[in-house]
């Protein structure tokens, strides 16, 4: 039998599904340690070996298959987004950057001064995504820019996705300095239209050329030749094929160790948009997002999940010392496994107290800085899936799901009728990743393990 060997090399743990091809039909799956401290290929190789054997097979791997690799390990992708307009294009480029699976540690917007480009290298991007102007609009701005990376001398890879009358000059000014640079078209070619998809492959092209290997994963070569894709955009390219073939609002939260990740696909309103927010509508509105929270997670974050959600008015009386304490014992430990009933409700309340926070956050359209844009309305969500390793093994998940979907206290308008679902076999990954070359074994894989469709009588459903 032919199958792919879909792998999401995460932070803590590498996970492994093992998918029949063409059918799309989840063979088995297996999971280890990421061996970041030595060579990410060993935890890989492990956690494929042991798909193989809950698949029946003793002898490994079938040497016949394909390999599809994700991964966020090493931090996964830092992003520093460059614009023109803080509230217009800087905005713009930064959706972009998050859909394309990145974590966003700096925007910048207007003419860089020594101090601007001293501020963003303190924040060690692994890439720059230069935006700015309409194409036929102001290109100064763009060019001053573009000398300013090519003089800083760090020769960190740019995405140039700005102003197509000023491309060629920028990529000459960045090229002559050795700057590795990738020029593409315009994130924002008019006032109000975002056009994501040529920077989101340009971003995961940087990913996988120069990125993965300064992260030092891996010796020699075979890492980069099985990397596809760093593993948000994989995830996100699985929201976008159920979104497609379905025909429903999606919402998905991805609570990790480090970070909590929210994506969601929806039905823009173009009414609604631009009676809340213009200058969303401006910088042009994604049907499909995603948000990073850094500083949401269940392992090196957590201290983080309870100051914010201290900041939500979301604990009980008497309830932040002792979460604060386990809190702690996780960003100290964070290979530490919950075995023990309080230790395991201590987990259960800091990813579901992430998953709310992050979800507000997403829904409410918090940015960095004072003001806050580029809401979403979610009120018609029908499936909330929920991810992650916490969820993945909590008694009651769905206990932790009803907290977001029935959260009227956040400053937003939470699902009228929504089904929960949990990603308990790392589907997602796995056919965000197959969804490329095999998009019918993708829709099936999902389909199968994320039933997505209308409820009987049209009730809500948690489970």
């Amino acid at each position: 039998m032919s199958y792919a060997v879909c792998a999401d090399i995460g932070s803590t743990f590498t996970k492994v599904a093992l998918v029949a091809l063409p059918s799309g039909r989840l063979l088995a799956t297996g999971a280890h340690p990421t061996t970041v401290d030595t060579d990410v290929l060993h935890g890989l190789d492990s956690a494929a070996a042991r798909a193989a054997a809950h698949a029946g097979d003793a002898a490994g791997v079938d040497p016949k298959a394909s390999w599809y690799v994700c991964s966020s390990a090493g931090g996964g992708l830092r992003l520093a987004v460059v614009g023109h307009e803080q509230l217009v294009t800087a905005q713009a480029g930064r959706r972009v950057a998050l859909s394309a699976g990145a974590r966003v540690v700096h925007v910048a917007a207007g003419k860089l001064s020594g101090k601007d480009v001293a501020s963003l290298d303190a924040a060690q991007p692994d890439i720059v995504l230069l935006v700015g102007g309409t194409d036929g609009g102001e290109a100064d701005t763009l060019l001053h820019n573009a000398g300013m990376l090519a003089r800083a001398g760090r020769r960190r890879p740019v995405v140039l996705a700005g102003n197509a009358d000023a491309r060629e000059q920028a990529t000459a000014v960045l090229t002559r300095t050795g700057t590795p640079v990738r020029a593409t078209a315009n994130v924002l070619p008019r006032i109000g239209q975002l056009h994501p998809a040529p920077a989101r492959a340009a971003i995961r092209e940087a990913f996988l050329r120069h990125v993965i290997g300064g992260k030092r994963l891996s010796r020699g070569p075979r890492l980069a030749g099985l990397l596809r894709t760093a593993t948000p955009d994989a995830v996100l390219a699985a929201v976008e094929l159920l979104a497609d073939h379905d025909h429903g609002d999606l919402l998905v939260a991805d609570v990790g160790g480090a970070t909590t990740d929210v994506y969601s696909a929806v039905t823009p309103d173009t009414d609604l948009d631009r009676g809340r927010d213009a200058d969303a509508e401006v910088a042009g509105v994604l049907a499909r997002a995603r948000t990073v929270e850094g500083d949401l997670g269940v392992r090196w974050s957590a201290p983080g999940v309870v100051a914010a959600a201290i900041d939500e008015n979301l604990l009980a009386s008497g309830e932040a010392e002792a979460l604060t304490a386990a809190a702690g014992q996780r960003a100290a430990a964070p290979g530490l496994v919950a075995a023990e009933a309080v230790a395991r409700a201590h987990d259960h309340r800091l990813a579901g107290l992430a998953a709310v926070v992050a979800v507000r956050r997403h829904a409410r359209g918090d940015t960095p800085g004072p003001v806050r844009r580029g809401g979403r309305d979610l009120r018609r969500v029908r499936t909330v899936i929920g991810s992650g390793g916490v969820l993945r093994h909590a008694e009651h998940p769905e206990q932790l799901l009803a907290t977001v979907v029935s959260d009227h206290a956040g400053g937003w308008a939470p699902p009228q009728r929504a089904y929960t679902v949990v990603d308990t076999r790392y589907v997602l990954a796995a056919a965000g990743l197959l969804a490329g070359d095999h998009p019918r074994a993708a829709l099936r894989l999902l389909r199968d393990d994320l039933p997505v469709g209308d409820l009987p009588g049209g009730e809500p459903a948690h489970g």
